[in-house]
């Protein structure tokens, strides 16, 4: 399959990173960061997964409510909601959203009032909630973030440890997408 992949690909894009930004030290003396995008033949792609005994996961997918509550190296801890919040949180929300973003995954952030943690999801519109913990861990020399996706009267948990927020953000949305999408479940939290 690989030696025929642009036998699936239908257009191919490229996005500056430093697109509308002021030249400056060394810029044009060494490649300029790109994203590339690649645009695939839908139904290529539905008989190429057939082929292999799956299906691709349809839209529209769960909404994911996001519960979130860092504690950092220094400062006071904080629940990552939508808006607000110092630097720190608003890096987080850009690396959550990402994250989101690059899955699939319908995701967002607010904070509920008073509400059981098994309802959020429904008060809140949602289908799944996505609860978890990220902590800033000298002795794990980075964040360790522990999830838990409650979804259709089920809850299923993971962890991921010594990463940055960034990765921290993609550990869990991957796992999300893993446990929505029928492929399995991430491994689970170790005592």
């Amino acid at each position: 399959m690989s030696r025929h992949a642009s036998d699936y690909v239908t257009g191919v894009g490229y996005r500056d990173l430093l697109n509308n930004r002021p030249p400056h030290d060394e810029q044009g003396t060494h490649d300029r960061p790109h994203y590339i995008t690649a645009d695939f033949d839908p139904d290529k792609i539905d008989a190429l997964l057939a082929s292999l005994g799956r299906k691709p996961w349809a839209v529209p997918r769960p909404k994911i409510v996001a519960l979130l509550d860092v504690r950092p190296m220094k400062g006071d801890g904080f629940t990552l909601v939508r808006d607000g919040g110092g630097e720190l949180a608003a890096d987080m929300r850009v690396a959550l959203a990402d994250a989101a973003h690059r899955t699939g995954l319908p995701l967002e952030l607010r904070r509920p009032s008073d509400v059981a943690l098994a309802d959020v999801a429904n008060t809140l519109d949602g289908d799944a909630l996505l609860a978890g913990t990220l902590v800033w861990r000298q002795e794990a020399l980075g964040w360790v973030g522990d999830w838990r996706l409650s979804f259709k009267d089920k809850e299923y948990r993971w962890q991921v440890r010594g990463v940055s927020f960034d990765d921290a953000f993609r550990n869990a949305t991957r796992g999300t997408l893993q446990i929505l999408s029928g492929n399995g479940e991430p491994e689970a939290v170790t005592p």
